[in-house]
């Protein structure tokens, strides 16, 4: 099935890499003028290439910018509306809040974790959110992870800062829902993405057990005996987004092949 995104601003946050440039990628097929945001412009550059195949593009806009700091975010905004318009979609993939054993815990762990996954959400949420009311209607889309509903000992701190945003978005879909904006969530489980080693690396520091060990366990654990593709998570996020989901709102998908098969 085809998604016709033509003449529609989508901004992804984090669409430098990883789930976040599988779905810029994802919507810049689709027709979309595509806005990422990152940190760093070097991601950005490369990113620009897989996406396109050139160093720049009519169809998108990259954006350096620390989205942990508020203004930052608001200027990253304002540029991308200047050169797209009117932002149809939000996608947020951006951050990733470092695994940190129990023992590690104290309070700058705790607001490194806030920093780094729940603000850089909300920095761009608020007014982007805000704006979509005024424009009649808009699809906001968060890519969250399955650790904000599994509480494990070496992801306390991002896990509270993703079960943070869940609430967040479903309590702004809820607000925001007799205005025309769409708010969901995809929580991937454990996806091919260059955050995996991090992952990886902090399991094995907390049991003592080789990296190969555990990304063979975490294999074992998935009832559909592989890990995520970003793209597979991308797909979802442009059906979400597409008209096809209309009726979508406050939902949390999750994605992570039967591991936790909770309700």
């Amino acid at each position: 099935m085809q998604f016709n995104f033509e003449q529609q601003h989508v901004i992804v946050s984090g669409g430098s890499k990883g789930i976040g440039l599988a779905c810029a990628k994802a919507f810049f097929n689709e027709g979309a003028f595509v806005s990422i945001i990152s940190r760093h412009q070097d991601n950005l550059n490369q990113a620009l290439i897989e996406i396109s195949g050139q160093t720049t593009h009519p169809h998108i806009k990259a954006i350096s910018a620390n989205l942990s700091d508020a203004n930052q975010a608001l200027q990253a905004l304002n540029i991308a509306e200047e050169q797209f318009g009117p932002v149809q979609v939000l996608i947020n993939s951006s951050g990733a809040a470092k695994r940190v054993g129990p023992d590690d815990l104290n309070p700058d762990a705790w607001k490194a974790s806030m920093d780094a996954k729940f603000y850089p959400y909300i920095h761009l949420i608020d007014p982007v959110i805000k704006k979509m009311a005024q424009q009649g209607g808009g699809s906001i889309i968060n890519i969250i992870g399955h650790g904000g509903k599994i509480a494990k000992p070496v992801h306390i701190s991002g896990g509270s800062a993703n079960a943070a945003l869940m609430l967040a978005s479903n309590g702004l879909a809820a607000a925001y829902a007799p205005s025309g904006v769409r708010v969901n969530a995809i929580n991937p489980g454990i996806t091919l993405t260059g955050r995996l080693d991090g992952l990886i690396e902090a399991q094995s520091k907390q049991t003592g057990k080789s990296r190969q060990e555990v990304l063979k366990e975490f294999t074992n654990d998935i009832p559909m005996g592989r890990l995520a593709q970003p793209e597979e998570i991308a797909n979802v996020a442009l059906f979400l987004a597409s008209p096809l989901a209309s009726y979508i709102t406050a939902n949390i998908i999750t994605m992570d092949g039967a591991m936790y098969p909770i309700i």
